[in-house]
């Protein structure tokens, strides 16, 4: 067997590890993202009323948008800080297993587990909106790719940063996403400050990659965002590698 089938199969039998240990929690995490996919839903419904074809779009695409961008930012470094502080994490990471496989399989879970949530708030956003979908040949893998940088941040924000202000910060991080950042409504609205901001956060990048999967015809995907958002990407899984290899 190579190198790298064994490191393969290492890392699918630590998600499979992974997935028993929190099996007892795995029902409440999910019903919590669908629930809160279909609030972002009914909640931005209650705000704008009727609104025009567009901004449909941007409501309908925007609530599995949000859905995958907060487990990533919010769930995973709360869930990560209270393993670190109860000792759980470092118990973990003394099993005689690659680093790199024990952080790429606990962003598979992560990743797996925010899914349902996602389908559910496209579901939602067509029911509520009565919208027409187009969805892109390459959505499937764009939706892995948002759900992976999200979970990768905020693992990284967890291991780098001290387990109570990680905590601390996914409280700002909810009001961010939902709120100030350009994923329900497009970024001219915000203030130029803002908007140049988020040219180089990845919370735009992956609105705007997740809208032009699901409304191609409407929307498109600036090359800039995605480089910006594969960017965010490697640095987080080698900031939260290294951070794994130090604190050993």
């Amino acid at each position: 067997m190579t190198a790298i089938a064994e490191g393969a199969q290492q890392t699918l039998l630590l998600a499979q590890w992974q997935l028993r240990r929190q099996a007892q929690f795995l029902p409440l995490m999910v019903v919590v993202q669908v629930f809160m996919a279909v609030a972002t839903v009914v909640g931005y419904g209650l705000l704008v009323g009727d609104p025009d074809p567009v901004v449909a779009l941007y409501l309908a695409t925007g609530a599995p948008t949000v859905t995958l961008i907060t487990i990533g930012l919010v769930m995973v470094p709360q869930m990560v800080g209270q393993s670190r502080i109860e000792g759980s994490l470092d118990w973990m990471r003394t099993l005689p297993v690659p680093r790199v496989g024990f952080l790429l399989s606990d962003l598979l879970v992560w990743t797996l587990i925010a899914l349902p949530g996602m389908a559910l708030g496209i579901v939602a956003g067509i029911l509520r909106f009565d919208v027409d979908l187009s969805v892109a040949p390459w959505f499937a893998p764009a939706t892995v790719l948002v759900s992976l940088t999200a979970a990768a941040v905020g693992y990284a924000m967890a291991t780098l940063l001290p387990p109570q202000l990680a905590m601390l910060l996914t409280q700002a991080l909810v009001f961010i996403v939902m709120l100030f950042s350009p994923v329900s409504y497009p970024s001219e609205r915000m203030p130029a400050w803002l908007q140049s901001a988020h040219e180089w956060l990845p919370i735009e990048p992956m609105a705007q990659l997740m809208r032009a999967g699901l409304a191609q015809d409407v929307f498109a995907m600036p090359a800039r965002s995605l480089v910006v958002l594969l960017a965010w990407a490697v640095a987080a899984l080698v900031g939260a590698a290294l951070a794994l290899r130090r604190r050993a």
